[in-house]
């Protein structure tokens, strides 16, 4: 674990219905750290009729530094799809001199994948969910960097949030 003071960003990308939102919460709460949801801020800039476009980035990104500055960890739960939202984290963290720990969250069985899409719920007020045509339809670039790759069809949440967990330790 991280010493009491260090800051550390970890964020979290992927497509939707991979499980990002579910390892996030997860660590999150294992880490005692800050969670910061793309989701969450955009669908507040949505229900205020406000434009979202870069926005909810450039909000996360914000509430994220003011953590980082004070020690805290920082959980980001993005689908972070290009490497324009990609450098702005890595940014965020050097600016905060804070470590940065980049997960791609992904789902190898695409029949598993589809359906968990097909059945989710919405868990923020007003937040409309993409069907699965739009995930895959979706402008998703490829990664240019390392970062670390989760499969949450081979493995169970516990053992990704452990994983993720050693990690941390072992850079510590």
């Amino acid at each position: 674990m991280p010493s009491p003071g260090t800051p550390l960003l970890i964020v979290f990308g992927g497509l939707p219905g991979t499980g990002k939102t579910t390892i996030a919460r997860e660590l999150t709460r294992r880490l005692h750290a800050s969670y910061v949801r793309i989701d969450a801020i955009e669908q507040s800039l949505r229900t205020a009729g406000l434009a979202v476009g870069a926005m909810g980035y450039v909000i996360g990104n914000e509430l994220a530094a003011e953590n980082l500055k004070i020690g805290r960890i920082v959980v980001a739960d993005c689908v972070n799809p290009v490497l324009a939202s990609r450098d702005g984290w890595r940014e965020t963290a050097r600016k905060n001199a804070a470590r940065l720990l980049e997960v791609e969250v992904i789902c190898s069985d695409a029949g598993e994948h589809r359906r968990r899409v097909e059945g989710r719920l919405a868990d923020i007020n007003g937040l409309v969910v993409p069907t699965w045509r739009d995930v895959v339809s979706r402008t998703y670039e490829p990664w240019d960097r390392e970062r670390v790759v989760l499969d949450t069809a081979k493995d169970s949440i516990d053992h990704l949030v452990d994983r993720i967990k050693t990690l941390i330790s072992d850079k510590g």
